[in-house]
């Protein structure tokens, strides 16, 4: 009789180690749907655009045809001449062309000529607008060519990645999928239905939750175009095997009990022929 036991624990022993280590395919796929979804090509309704935001560094950049004009700006701190100076908060190297400005708590740049200038919520290309309509309008320069960038913005992508931590990014446009791959991508263990983004928005902070295994919550999430100083958690799985965590630890306990009454049993019926 107990010889017959040894095909049920052999099962039950089998049945423990699958359990813990099994994982559904379906919890694992990015974007389900998205290929039927996008058979016929859809247009992007949310269109990029990243604001600008306090402590952000703007590169801007003014051209024309006369030389002379621009210098009136440059005061060693705008593009136009030979040299390079400062220029309140400026830090510009003239003869690249790009002088750069660091945007204070209020959202303001100290601007050659026209003083302090609010652009903080503005776009890079709202700013270079009322930069060059300002230079036109009163006369300094008929022909002005504004170009304003944001130099870099940084994301914090933390938890269940395969390379957690700050990192920074230049130009203007990163996805959360983008952020994502920077950090490695997620572990096997992470949820991948429950991706949360901390956001701070006009002095608020606001969170958005993003579901990777739905095309349609991360393409249509606001969360998808990172903004500057964005957080990204991923959760781990609940049986996430963590050494000293309790999902580990019953799953090692049960595996170890396991295996000790199956080779118990085999002994037994081992001794009995």
């Amino acid at each position: 009789m107990r010889r017959n036991l040894l095909p049920y624990m052999l099962v039950l022993a089998l049945f423990a180690m699958a359990s813990s280590s099994c994982v559904s395919n379906r919890s694992m796929i990015y974007l389900q749907g998205a290929t039927k979804s996008y058979e016929v090509p859809k247009e992007i309704e949310k269109a990029f655009e990243l604001a600008v935001q306090p402590d952000d560094q703007l590169a801007i950049s003014v051209a024309s045809k006369d030389m002379e004009l621009i210098q009136r700006f440059n005061n060693n701190t705008l593009i136009g001449g030979g040299g390079t100076g400062n220029y309140g908060s400026s830090q510009t190297n003239v003869q690249s062309g790009v002088a750069y400005y660091r945007v204070d708590k209020d959202g303001n740049i100290e601007f050659p000529i026209f003083g302090t200038l609010n652009v903080g919520g503005k776009t890079t290309g709202e700013i270079s607008t009322m930069i060059r309509d300002r230079m036109v309008n009163e006369g300094y320069i008929n022909d002005a060519v504004v170009n304003t960038r944001v130099m870099s913005f940084k994301v914090t992508v933390m938890g269940d990645v395969k390379n957690p931590g700050t990192q920074t990014y230049q130009g203007e446009r990163l996805t959360i999928l983008e952020a994502l791959g920077k950090a490695g991508d997620l572990t096997n263990s992470a949820h991948r239905d429950n991706v949360l983004v901390i956001r701070e928005e006009n002095g608020k902070r606001v969170t958005y939750e993003v579901n990777l295994l739905d095309h349609e919550s991360v393409f249509e999430s606001p969360a998808y175009y990172m903004q500057q100083n964005d957080v990204i958690y991923v959760q781990p799985n609940k049986s996430q095997r963590v050494k000293g965590s309790t999902s580990y630890t019953w799953l090692s306990v049960g595996s170890t009990v396991v295996g000790m009454v199956v080779s118990v049993v085999s002994l037994i019926v081992a001794l009995r022929r």
